[in-house]
């Protein structure tokens, strides 16, 4: 069960940068992407020192930095764009829940990307956060990913609408690619789901139920992280009505309706599944309780063949002196005839009435 872990010290102090999660060795790199419908400028290896410099604020600027362990350059990217510290820790701090915050002009986001691990049932986990000001729209990848390749090759190609829309519209497509892993995440668990569910009915292996907790405890996860990008999502429906926030064009929050409605499908979806995953449970118990009912009977069946054996033994056993069958010459002949006979009849009786 994932928990989230508070850490004392330097890390709750709001004028310390320091950056949380697992990618330490991964290096911080900038790219950068000027353009509008007409022109476009990339810079694949952009550096602190043009920052300022090769921005044009009449097109759309989207700085990409991959790597968050060079904190002095996040820092930087703050400053330029008037960040205060809270938003900037909140960028490093990888273990925060995803949200929403508007601080003056700048819009921050950040949201959980995830995706399943190849033969493993955890999920792998990236913090991707961004900040949007009229005009620029920055995100922070912990690590070098291909999750927006797609839309870099529609802002060179000039495809679709990107190079027609403003930075806003450019966050709606980076959040749509983002919300795909959930979907191939979901789909990989409920994969694992079927066959466990398949497995269940007629295997009573303890560890098909250690799998049914495992995939439990991830469809949770995924509904933990969906949560708060769906209330976030619907604070920026609610800005359309406030109209306080200006680097969201007024015709583009249709486009954040959309993936608040995405959110609600998941969650639909998850709760399928973790219905499906109880299922999963009550098969497998039924199965445990219909295996142990089927050997209560053939031992059952068993002690009942031998209890009247036992008790012509039992009688005969006893120490009398007037028992004259004792004294026959063929006694123990027919006593041991008319057990086997006995025995024999309880059989045929028992198989007649299907008893076993």
């Amino acid at each position: 069960m994932r928990k989230i872990k508070y850490k004392k010290g330097k890390k709750v102090q709001p004028t310390f940068l320091d950056y949380t999660g697992v990618h330490k060795q991964t290096k911080t790199e900038m790219q950068l992407f000027v353009y509008d419908a007409h022109d476009l400028t990339e810079y694949n290896e952009f550096t602190k020192s043009q920052l300022g410099k090769c921005f044009e604020l009449s097109k759309v600027n989207w700085l990409n930095v991959h790597g968050l362990n060079d904190t002095e350059l996040i820092k930087s990217v703050g400053d330029f764009l008037n960040v205060d510290n809270f938003m900037l820790g909140d960028i490093l701090n990888t273990t925060k829940r995803t949200k929403l915050d508007e601080y003056h002009d700048v819009l921050f986001f950040n949201i959980k990307s995830l995706l399943p691990i190849e033969n493993s049932d955890n999920i792998s986990v990236e913090q991707i956060s961004f900040l949007l000001k009229s005009g620029i729209l920055v995100s922070f990848q912990e690590k070098r990913s291909d999750y927006f390749t797609h839309i870099r090759e529609r802002i060179r190609t000039h495809s679709g609408i990107v190079r027609d829309k403003k930075a806003d519209y450019l966050l709606y497509l980076l959040l749509d690619a983002i919300m795909e892993n959930f979907y191939i995440t979901i789909e990989n668990e409920e994969d694992s789901v079927e066959s466990l569910i398949d497995e269940s009915k007629t295997s009573t292996n303890p560890k098909i139920l250690e799998q049914i907790e495992k995939h439990r405890d991830n469809f949770n996860f995924l509904k933990r992280s969906i949560i708060p990008l769906r209330d976030s999502l619907y604070s920026i429906k609610s800005m359309k009505d406030d109209n306080v926030f200006n680097a969201i064009e007024h015709d583009n929050y249709s486009f954040f309706s959309r993936l608040h409605q995405k959110c609600l499908e998941l969650l639909e979806q998850i709760e399928y599944d973790l219905t499906s995953l109880d299922s999963a449970s009550n098969f497998y118990f039924s199965t445990q309780n219909h295996k142990m009912n089927e050997v209560m009977k053939t031992l059952t069946v068993v002690s009942v063949f031998f209890m009247p054996l036992t008790f012509i033994v039992g009688v005969y056993g006893m120490n009398f002196d007037n028992m004259p069958e004792l004294h026959w010459k063929y006694g123990y002949f027919i006593i041991v005839g008319f057990m086997l006979v006995l025995l024999l009849g309880m059989v045929y009786y028992f198989k007649k009435k299907k008893w076993y």
